[in-house]
């Protein structure tokens, strides 16, 4: 971006000539930029002096575009008009009355979705959307309202609030879990088939780390499936495709739902926890306020298990 303003001298340059070649003259040029046709002359002079070629052959009554002016044109015009994209787009989310929640697909899915209904009957004029992403926005510069983070709390430029501890065992299918028993030490984990979560952007614990929580430092086998996505993961365990950490606050219900079963004695209180987040360099809106407070106050878990800090 740098070199490209040493070239052009001034952006100011390259919206006169977007004027003056659409209007084939200096004169309506001037007019519908409200200048005097000079101050045009002299731009596109300032113009073609930087870039070291005439962009208009001048004639007593007309100007046309040269070779090299043409090509110019035609680059400014589709620049010009992915800038008018990007700002009618930016304009019309900041001036919408939705609310944007992101997170992961699992805590939407798992966790959002089932108390959703409840809210839109609460509040019915609110249009409250989930997003999911494999990155972490920008809260500060993209149009999002809220997001549900993992960490400390601590993010620049951002307020947060407490969800839930991560809080991680292991669960699998009835049918797993039984053909597996009897599970008597966490080492006879290391002879099943596990199932690992390798997200390409967000750091996840490995079931490496879990093991070594419980003081097992012997590698757990690289059989198994590895899938990118936590809901992805949770879908092969429900499919009976193995042992699958569960968060906590994500696989209760479907432990209560006998979907799955848990080893919540094997649990690992990791010292991080769920946060939701919303920036601090722009005001948050009355609706957004009203779901984060909703999601604020909303049980994220039952009582957790019994844990090793």
């Amino acid at each position: 971006m740098q070199n490209l303003w040493s070239h052009l001298a001034s952006p100011r340059h390259l919206m006169v000539f977007e004027v003056a070649a659409r209007r084939s003259s200096f004169t309506l040029a001037a007019q519908e930029l409200n200048v005097q046709q000079p101050s045009v002359s002299a731009s596109i002079k300032q113009l073609e002096m930087a870039l070291g070629v005439s962009l208009f052959q001048r004639s007593h009554r007309r100007i046309s575009l040269t070779h090299a002016g043409d090509r110019l044109f035609a680059d400014v015009t589709r620049a010009f008009k992915l800038l008018d994209d990007a700002a009618t787009t930016i304009r019309q989310t900041a001036n919408s009355d939705h609310v944007t929640l992101s997170a992961s697909s699992a805590f939407n899915h798992y966790w959002m979705l089932p108390r959703l209904g409840r809210f839109q009957r609460n509040h019915p004029d609110i249009d409250l959307r989930l997003q999911s992403s494999d990155r972490e926005p920008d809260l500060n510069t993209e149009p999002i309202s809220l997001a549900v983070r993992l960490g400390t709390g601590q993010w620049p430029g951002c307020d947060s609030v407490f969800l839930a501890d991560e809080i991680i065992y292991p669960v699998a299918a009835p049918r797993v879990m039984k053909a597996a028993a009897p599970l008597h030490a966490v080492s006879d984990l290391l002879r099943q088939r596990l199932i690992h979560l390798e997200e390409p952007i967000r750091a996840r614990p490995s079931w490496a780390q879990w093991f070594r929580q419980f003081g097992i430092h012997e590698q757990p086998p690289r059989s198994g499936l590895r899938l990118n996505d936590y809901a992805m993961v949770l879908q092969a365990a429900l499919a009976g495709e193995g042992f699958a950490f569960g968060w906590h606050h994500v696989v209760e219900p479907l432990v209560q739902q006998d979907m799955l079963v848990a080893r919540p004695d094997w649990a690992w209180k990791t010292g991080r926890g769920f946060y939701l987040v919303w920036s601090r360099e722009r005001p948050l809106q009355p609706k957004a306020q009203i779901v984060r407070d909703w999601v604020a106050s909303t049980p994220a878990t039952q009582d957790a298990p019994s844990i090793l800090p």
